[in-house]
């Protein structure tokens, strides 16, 4: 606790006020992260009576464990893919509703929609319209006539992860889009301006301009979007449950499976411990430049 020095007219803050906040993260982030980690260095198992530490057992037979890599391979491309996805479509939409346009607050209003449905509900709902006969995409493309036959998109091996991600994509558009909206409409009118008096045309004043005092915001977004994909969960679950034949299967997909499926607690542990060390060193390499730059974009 900081305390108040003498003449800086600032008064000492009581440090039982600070316990609100601090004993839920104690109890419910911190203690369970400490005894997961823990438990990724024994032999748990579901049900078992005592714990045995055995090392570096879990993480040894993890390297062997095929169904590990794949796991890991498909997070990558699902975690890179909705992204970067996100990032474009979020910085494009969010230039669009900064742009003096008809209906701006009803969109700004409609764009929030799909942040407020809960996880299950957009896969429930997306389940549906995926559905090879009753589903809105297979409708469509039946009447457009670029398919002959309904297409079980969720249950094929080529188009299970693609749609998948355009759902991720989708999920994750209304965070980006409300962060870049509020970055976009910091800048400067004056700059912009300024750039075009002096020949710049809209490429140029974004590419010169707009984008390197957004670069904080994006990389700050990159950062946050990478660690909640590479953890994604519950949406994927719903949609697939991994399947089929584990093409959708990411990491924590495959950490709830040794924990709940086979009682393997210990490993999945292990597990949940990789993904951590996996996601720090994400978050590393993208937020390095940033600091390594000084933390702020300049227009150029």
């Amino acid at each position: 606790m900081t305390r108040a020095r003498p003449g800086d007219g600032r008064a000492a803050v009581p440090w039982w006020l600070f316990l609100p906040s601090v004993v839920p993260i104690l109890l419910f982030s911190v203690v369970p992260l400490l005894q997961g980690i823990y438990l990724g260095f024994t032999d748990y198992t579901l049900g078992a009576e005592r714990a045995r530490f055995v090392g570096l057992d879990n993480f040894a037979r993890m390297l062997g464990d095929t169904a590990f890599w794949s796991s890991f391979r498909i997070g990558f491309i699902w975690t890179f893919s909705v992204t970067a996805g996100v990032l474009v479509l979020g910085m494009t939409l969010a230039m669009l509703l900064n742009a003096k346009l008809p209906f701006q607050g009803l969109a700004r209003v409609l764009v929030l929609i799909p942040w407020a449905i809960p996880p299950v509900i957009k896969g429930l709902m997306w389940r549906m319209v995926y559905h090879p006969s009753a589903g809105f995409l297979n409708q469509w493309l039946l009447a457009a006539g670029l398919i002959e036959f309904p297409v079980n998109v969720l249950s094929d091996f080529t188009w299970a992860l693609p749609a998948v991600i355009a759902v991720g994509i989708w999920t994750g558009l209304p965070q980006a889009t409300v962060v870049f909206l509020a970055g976009l409409q910091s800048i400067p009118d004056e700059l912009k301006e300024a750039a075009m008096l002096d020949g710049a045309g809209s490429w140029h004043v974004f590419r010169h301009v707009t984008l390197p005092l957004m670069t904080p915001v994006i990389v700050a977004t990159a950062a946050l979007e990478l660690m909640w994909n590479f953890n994604a969960f519950g949406l994927v679950y719903v949609l697939t449950e991994g399947g089929p034949a584990g093409s959708t299967k990411l990491p924590m997909l495959l950490a709830y499976e040794e924990a709940f499926s086979f009682g393997n607690i210990a490993y999945a542990s292990a597990l949940g411990l990789a993904l951590v060390v996996v996601v720090g060193v994400l978050v590393y390499f993208v937020v390095r430049n940033q600091y390594a730059g000084g933390g702020a974009g300049r227009a150029g």
